[in-house]
């Protein structure tokens, strides 16, 4: 018989009331896989809206599901041809796997040694779980436009959870960063290295006014700006969304984000090295995973929501 663990299971699609608290047998490590004790996860809104059935379209479900893609823990066991970790090694993965069943809200997860880091050894449990989806959207997105020291990028969605990663990502890799956020959020923008813009009408003025000679990149995290976009790029520059598949009929790339350790031990060293941190609205129990949906479900957190297990 195999252990059972603690885990957070829904076994059809449905509101956060379909949530359960439950006993699931561990999952099997196979060759190129690690078990992981979880200590932190983090939601994304991903995970609720797979619940809700929203992207029935795109993924298969195998119920019942153990939500959650991030995870920061220790590993528990290596399965065969696994050298590049050790029983015991603080890891941390954005564990999305090839379809949706076995996820981190839950006392042990598989995951696949091409999605796992190694923990930087001065972050937070909250931090680590905080970054991987959120980190290596914003950190794929710019790459892939080859962001570099000369160009000006436009973030919009500057002060959300992909958003303030990807301000201090562009920074680190030498640019120079206008990001849109409501002006609550602005002093937060000016100590991440960014120039703050009140998004809304009036928006192509503004960024006009910070860089008058347009901007070489955007970064679209929130979709419904290519207008905007469009407006603000000078000749021969690159935007990509994560957000809004229109930007493909204007030469923008439609983006997502892949499960890579590579790109998140990069995100480790730059974390190491001071040049990211990570923001942590509230941290929940377990148990209280609804609560937490909930929370995540208003678009006001102010940062990474941590569930501890």
């Amino acid at each position: 018989m195999a252990e059972d663990m603690r885990a957070m299971t829904y076994e059809q699609y449905g509101g956060n009331e379909v949530l359960r608290d439950t006993r699931v047998p561990r999952p099997k490590y196979g060759p190129g896989e690690v078990l992981v004790r979880v200590h932190r996860a983090a939601v994304n809104p991903v995970d609720w809206k797979i619940m809700g059935g929203h992207l029935d379209a795109l993924m298969d479900v195998v119920f019942p599901v153990v939500p959650g893609w991030d995870v920061a823990g220790t590993v528990a066991a290596v399965g065969i041809d696994v050298p590049e970790f050790a029983v015991g090694d603080e890891v941390f993965a954005y564990a999305r796997k090839d379809y949706v069943h076995g996820g981190t809200f839950a006392e042990y997860v598989t995951v696949p040694v091409r999605a796992l880091a190694h923990k930087p050894a001065g972050m937070s449990w909250e931090q680590a779980a905080g970054l991987p989806l959120a980190g290596l959207t914003a950190y794929q997105l710019l790459t892939r436009l080859g962001t570099g020291p000369g160009d000006v990028v436009l973030v919009h969605g500057a002060a959300g959870g992909v958003g303030s990663l990807g301000v201090q990502i562009a920074r680190a890799l030498g640019a120079r960063v206008v990001g849109t956020a409501s002006p609550r959020n602005h002093e937060r923008l000016r100590e991440l290295g960014a120039d703050p813009v009140q998004y809304g009408e009036g928006l192509t003025d503004r960024v006009h006014e910070i860089a008058p000679e347009g901007v070489s990149v955007v970064a679209d995290f929130v979709g419904g700006v290519l207008d905007v976009t469009t407006a603000v790029l000078k000749e021969g520059g690159r935007h990509a969304s994560v957000a809004d598949a229109s930007v493909l009929g204007a030469g923008g790339q439609w983006m997502w984000v892949r499960p890579v350790g590579s790109d998140l031990e990069e995100l480790a060293r730059l974390a190491g090295e001071g040049k990211l941190t990570v923001p942590v609205a509230r941290t929940f129990p377990l148990g209280a995973l609804a609560e937490a949906f909930e929370f995540s479900q208003t678009g006001r957190a102010a940062g990474k929501i941590i569930i501890e297990v």
